[in-house]
């Protein structure tokens, strides 16, 4: 593996993984997650942290991992570039910096410095190539109803399940990654000129391996056939992402049927519901007055799952320590973060192709 890659993933995977206690690196994990992992180390190039956080929970594990192959790392129709565009608009929108920094940093290697730096830092109007600027706007514009409806859609019917499946597949992991990781791979606190490096060679790095051909659907046999949810009936056009987005939906909410209490997942519906994209704020006063009518022992699962669908970065210690105090362990707490974040992310693609 290249320096700079292993520098940005490999050296520092187990760090960057917060609340959770991953398996050292060399032990021996489980067959369903060692599968999962070949496969990704095969396909993505290395054994990222916003993949590898999952794997208390292998089904959760392979879900992640389905979506983000058949969105984002499958060519498709579009390429690589355009999709990674949408990964790091959409993670911006969400202000999610990690994820803003490594797909900032593939999109050095693909479209160059001054175009990856403009939509890293959301100057959709210095992006000098046409495409990349409109796709940048939109996903930005996608992550609220309004924005959504304002911008439209810029691109013909036909690409919308790529495009789409990328927003999807962000939305989940930008909220698993506030919740799990921390901040940035190449820390805040190295001066500029040497981020600035670091990013450019990790650009470099990536190049080939995010150039290989991939061939669609290989994901699709680490989990069970399942029908596709017809909020997501935009995907069908696309088997391959179709028949992720069926399987890990299943899977995700097999797993908040397990880990999340009834009463916990109809509010965050209930929540959602009423939700067009609005930001909540600093103050979780929300949060308490959301959880109010829950009983006393299911409202640390309450904030937990509704700080994640809705404020991700405000998860902190003390919201999982409640949940810990309460008998959760680690695969509880990936199930929980896992469920929320898709039906969050499903609640964005829903207005997303309403208004396409």
């Amino acid at each position: 593996m290249a320096a700079p890659l292993d520098l940005l993933v490999r050296r520092g995977a187990r760090r960057h993984i917060r609340h959770l206690s991953p398996a050292p690196p060399g032990e021996a994990v489980p067959a369903p997650v060692a599968r999962v992992y070949a496969q990704v180390e095969r396909d993505f190039g290395m054994l990222a942290p916003p993949v590898a956080l999952h794997a208390p929970a292998p089904e959760t594990l392979a879900a992640c991992w389905a979506v983000l192959r058949e969105t984002l790392v499958v060519p498709g129709t579009l390429g690589r570039a355009a999709k990674e565009v949408v990964a790091t608009a959409v993670s911006l929108g969400n202000a999610c910096p990690y994820c803003v920094q490594v797909h900032g940093a593939v999109l050095h290697g693909l479209i160059g410095a001054g175009d990856a730096l403009a939509v890293a830092a959301g100057h959709d109007g210095q992006v000098a190539d046409p495409g990349h600027r409109a796709l940048a706007a939109w996903a930005r514009a996608a992550g609220t109803a309004e924005g959504a409806a304002r911008h439209g859609r810029p691109f013909p019917r036909e690409w919308f399940p790529e495009l789409a499946g990328v927003v999807v597949a962000f939305e989940y992991l930008n909220r698993m990654v506030n919740v799990f990781l921390t901040e940035e791979p190449i820390p805040r606190a190295l001066p500029a000129a040497l981020r600035g490096g670091l990013t450019r060679l990790a650009g470099r790095a990536l190049r080939p391996v995010v150039l290989r051909e991939r061939a669609p659907g290989a994901s699709l046999a680490l989990l069970p056939a399942a029908p596709l949810p017809g909020d997501l009936s935009w995907a069908a056009p696309s088997p391959a992402i179709a028949g992720a987005l069926a399987r890990a939906s299943a899977a995700i909410e097999e797993a908040g049927r397990r880990s999340v209490p009834g009463r916990v997942r109809g509010l965050v519906l209930a929540e959602l519901a009423a939700w067009g994209g609005e930001r909540r704020g600093l103050s979780r006063a929300w949060v308490r007055e959301a959880v109010s009518g829950l009983p006393e022992a299911e409202r640390p699962a309450g904030r937990f799952a509704l700080l994640t669908a809705f404020a991700s970065h405000q998860v902190d210690a003390a919201v999982i320590g409640e949940l810990r105090r309460c008998g959760a362990g680690d695969r509880v707490l990936v199930e929980t973060a896992a469920w929320a974040s898709l039906a969050a992310a499903r609640r964005v693609a829903g207005w997303t192709w309403r208004c396409g």
